[in-house]
């Protein structure tokens, strides 16, 4: 443990570091949808890299079930009431790179997919929230913070506060991060009364409440000890009715107990120096091998081989979210009137996907539109393309940009988020910058900031610059855990 660290444990009497526990829904590479399980993966490996014992639980889903079956220690197993139900509560035990992970298992809960939808995935996580807190006594250690993790454990802090008075529960300290304040674990009280027995006095905008329904990461944003989000900006954004999304006025009142701090990346994952997933490898001293990837994702997805095109890339979900109507409404123009390259990977709402289906028979040769998912194609595309677009409507941290920057591939983005946080806008008056941005949230801003990426490209020198600094930038999670080991300090 470094030398701050200690004096601040000094400082608050701590002998030994605490124990931190994350509880989520997902955790990277067990089970994964979204970047939700990256940080959840890899931020206790940092952590323990700074001297902190930092643990994960989630649910036992049906994916983790049938890989890792073999590696699990079968801990104990005890019954939980939720509502109506007499529910089966197993904790088993996974080490993975040396992180130790507890498992919930019900597998009329987590026997199926991760997230189930509507009432089904209300139940499914006040289970998983009942069971984490009945669980907490008996486990093999003793956390200080328990760091939950959107609304799947917004409900943690609420209900250690209040049904848990005199228990172990009371005592710990509890953090929220929120993710996407998008997603909070909304239904009508009546049913989540019943499914957790809470008093109806909690049911006021005091509380748990929020246009009529009980709210589970309101619960979170009201008794959490401190709250953060991904990113710096996010963390400001979210305090507004535009991206608060109705949690704005208790986030304002708690701007003291807000803050945001940035995710990282594995860097040991995403190397263009040893990724075991891209053809041939490269670094940022030398470069040589990123056009040997350019050519082989041409070849890969039908495109022409030739050097000398920009190649423009997405890997996303395709939603307004993501800036997909933006993309839409600009890319036949771009094709038409630039010589350029588009390569999608993605899947999302029907009609963008139909809407790209068809801009690639247009443009057949030049435009590439691969509708599903590839993990082994989307580290290829970020190797091979020479700019990636993130012209997201609001992104509360984003790990695209940061892995397209590490493997030299410049993003365009839109500053919202950590967009704004990570990419240093190119300023053709000092030379600085690791990318495009475009502050507007419009498709003739985003033509420009594309446009500019153009010019950028034929002027090799700026190029180059653009690219030695974009993989020179450092978005490992070293960082990040050195912000969440000074957050824990300092709430105990």
């Amino acid at each position: 443990m470094n030398k701050e660290f200690r004096e601040l444990l000094d400082s608050k009497g701590w002998i030994d570091p605490p124990a931190i526990l994350l509880v989520a829904s997902e955790c990277a590479p067990l089970a994964k949808t979204g970047g939700l399980a990256d940080v959840v993966g890899t931020l206790p490996k940092a952590l323990a890299a700074l001297g902190l014992d930092a643990r994960v639980m989630i649910p036992y889903h049906r994916i983790i079930k049938d890989k890792y079956r073999d590696s699990v220690e079968h801990m104990l197993h005890f019954y939980s009431e939720v509502g109506w139900k007499h529910c089966y509560v197993g904790v088993e035990k996974l080490v993975l790179d040396g992180v130790v992970i507890y498992l919930i298992d019900n597998e009329d809960y987590f026997g199926d997919r991760i997230y189930r939808g509507g009432q089904a995935e209300i139940e499914q996580y006040a289970f998983f929230q009942r069971a984490v807190m009945d669980a907490l006594p008996a486990l093999d250690f003793r956390p200080s913070v328990i760091h939950c993790n959107d609304w799947q454990s917004g409900m943690l802090p609420f209900l250690g506060k209040t049904q848990y008075s005199g228990g172990m529960q009371e005592g710990l300290r509890y953090l929220l991060t929120i993710h996407n304040i998008a997603y909070q674990g909304r239904w009508n009280f009546k049913y989540m009364q019943e499914l957790l027995r809470i008093p109806d006095y909690f049911n006021t905008p005091e509380f748990i409440e929020l246009y009529g329904e009980a709210n589970m990461l309101k619960a979170g944003c009201v008794f959490a000890d401190r709250i953060n989000t991904v990113s710096p900006s996010y963390a400001e954004e979210i305090k507004t009715p535009y991206f608060g999304e109705g949690l704005q006025g208790i986030l304002t009142a708690r701007s003291h107990e807000l803050s945001g701090i940035i995710n990282g990346i594995d860097k040991a994952v995403f190397d263009p120096t040893a990724d075991p997933l891209i053809p041939v490898h490269y670094s940022r001293s030398d470069r040589s091998g990123k056009a040997a990837d350019k050519a082989a994702l041409q070849r890969k997805l039908g495109l022409e081989e030739r050097s000398d095109v920009p190649l423009f890339a997405m890997v996303t979900r395709m939603t307004e979210q993501k800036g997909f109507d933006l993309v839409a409404a600009v890319i036949d123009d771009m094709m038409a009137n630039n010589d350029m390259q588009f390569v999608l990977l993605g899947t999302g709402d029907a009609w963008f996907e139909d809407g790209m289906r068809g801009a690639e028979q247009r443009w057949k040769g030049r435009l590439c539109s691969f509708i599903g998912y590839d993990a082994d194609l989307a580290n290829l595309i970020y190797a091979g393309s020479d700019f990636y677009l993130m012209p997201s409507r609001f992104e509360p941290c984003g790990i695209s940009q940061m892995i397209a920057m590490r493997y030299g591939s410049i993003p365009i983005v839109h500053e919202t988020g950590g967009l704004r946080d990570t990419v240093q806008p190119y300023n053709r008056f000092t030379g600085e910058g690791t990318g495009f941005s475009f502050a507007n949230y419009n498709p003739q801003e985003l033509r420009q900031a594309m446009w500019d990426a153009l010019k950028a490209y034929r002027d090799k020198d700026v190029m180059n610059g653009l690219i030695d600094r974009a993989m020179a930038a450092d978005f490992g999670f070293a960082q990040s855990a050195e912000d969440y080991a000074r957050l824990y300090l300092w709430m105990l």
